[in-house]
């Protein structure tokens, strides 16, 4: 199957998400005193963690092995009843819809993020921004007509 440019632009934003936060999440469940990238654990201390192992799983997890599998099941338009029980935009089928809760995932991640370390970094600006590029692209008409549950 032929992907067109809007597609790619998609399946490379999840792309570009998934391998970053597989990155980041698994550096943080090798090292969850933070050491290895630098972070203290003093930076947790308003969260309700007392290291980086749960966060690290969660980014691994949600914001990393989710988007990827995402790509697969939008590349093939990969049937799933079970995933398509907590599709709300029935006209689609569910992996768009899945684009549409993975952007919103990022937020409230970056959301929490930033409460919780009572801080802004620019690269929580950053995916802010890029959460709201992913339903942007995801939005546009030609892309929804892609993806339109027939």
């Amino acid at each position: 199957m032929k992907l067109s440019n809007k597609q790619n632009l998609l399946i490379s934003l999840l792309g570009f998400l998934s391998l970053g936060a597989m990155f980041g999440g698994g550096v943080l469940i090798i090292s969850p005193t933070g050491k290895l990238i630098g972070m203290p654990l003093s930076i947790l201390a308003a969260s309700p963690f007392h290291d980086f192992l749960i966060p690290g799983i969660l980014l691994f997890i949600v914001l990393g092995i989710f988007p990827m599998l995402l790509i697969f099941a939008l590349s093939g338009k990969v049937e799933s009843p079970l995933a398509e029980r907590f599709n709300i935009f029935q006209d689609m089928i569910w992996s768009w819809s899945f684009c549409i809760y993975q952007a919103f995932a990022l937020i409230i991640w970056i959301q929490l993020e930033m409460v919780f370390l009572h801080a802004v970094h620019w690269l929580h600006t950053f995916y802010m921004f890029y959460a709201i590029v992913m339903l942007l692209v995801a939005l546009l008409p030609q892309v929804r007509d892609l993806y339109k549950n027939r």
